[in-house]
């Protein structure tokens, strides 16, 4: 079973992953979705999203596929929506488990100084003085902060990873267009 009655969709080039799907929620179609991420603003504006089976477990369809969303809302702590040809918990079940993407194009626009952390995952960090740090892997947040969490040299045969917190104290410009960050931080902190 197809969950969009559309032909087999292809992930948009830009396509994100920002969340699974969990569950069936009620007997009308909608269904629980995970967010991979705490503010899940692009997960709750989008319109459409693309879905690829479950990695493991029963697959309810095969291949990617488009979803025409009819509504997304967060409910009890979580979120559920509900799409165009997903009319019954059946429907519904049949995507547990599916991966849903977004194109990257879709998201909302962030104000002066708000990123998407897949925006800043590969930018190269360099501090004031032009010396290079690493480049951005991954992101951590701690409770207060997010901490860029960066690849770097190599030492002794093994890499050395450095984190360093995404906070004006310390990140001095984000150039997304020249995929750098220079930030007020030493190489051997």
């Amino acid at each position: 079973m197809k969950p969009d009655p559309a032909p087999a969709a292809e992930l948009p080039s830009d396509a994100v992953e920002i969340g699974r799907i969990t569950d069936a929620w009620g007997v009308k179609g909608w269904f629980k979705v995970l967010p991979h991420s705490s503010e899940p603003a692009a997960l709750l504006a989008g319109k459409r999203w693309y879905l690829l089976p479950a990695e493991r477990g029963p697959r309810g369809f095969e291949g990617a596929a488009r979803l025409a969303l009819r509504q997304v809302r967060t409910h009890a702590g979580g979120i559920v929506a509900w799409a165009e040809g997903i009319d019954d918990r059946s429907a519904a079940e049949a995507l547990r488990g599916a991966r849903v993407f977004m194109a990257r194009s879709d998201f909302p626009a962030t104000t002066d100084g708000e990123y998407y952390w897949v925006d800043l995952i590969g930018l190269a960090v360099e501090n004031r003085a032009g010396q290079p740090l690493g480049t951005v892997r991954d992101l951590l947040t701690t409770g207060p902060q997010t901490v860029l969490v960066l690849d770097g040299e190599v030492v002794d045969g093994k890499p050395v990873e450095r984190m360093i917190p995404f906070v004006a104290a310390f990140i001095d410009q984000v150039d997304l267009a020249g995929r750098r960050i220079v930030a007020d931080w030493q190489p051997d902190y």
